[in-house]
């Protein structure tokens, strides 16, 4: 089933406002990934990326194009996880650091 409009920008607003949300939902996405749920971890993460960084300075950052990155984290991206895996990693330490929670 797919998400309305609404309710992606609920999670977007949210997210903007709310930085323990925005944690949660990149420890989330993180924790779908390991455990194997990927395309749930995939969605944690895309929403993540879409209330903070977005995929056009994601894709300056990763030196990939932005619909290449939309595609790895969409429902029907790449069977594997290692492009989402290691952007997670990145992004964590990423929010660690801005928020020193060192």
């Amino acid at each position: 089933m797919a998400l309305t409009k609404d309710f992606k920008d609920t999670i977007q607003a949210r997210a903007q406002r709310d930085p323990a949300f925005r944690k949660a939902l990149l420890q989330e996405g993180g924790e779908c990934l390991l455990a194997g749920e990927v395309d749930t971890g995939k969605a944690e993460l895309r929403d993540h990326i879409n209330a903070t960084i977005g995929f056009e300075e994601l894709s300056r950052v990763f030196d990939k194009s932005s619909k290449s990155l939309m595609r790895m984290f969409g429902p029907k991206g790449a069977p594997h996880w290692v492009g989402p895996l290691s952007i997670y990693v990145l992004s964590n330490r990423a929010h660690i650091i801005q928020n020193n929670d060192i």
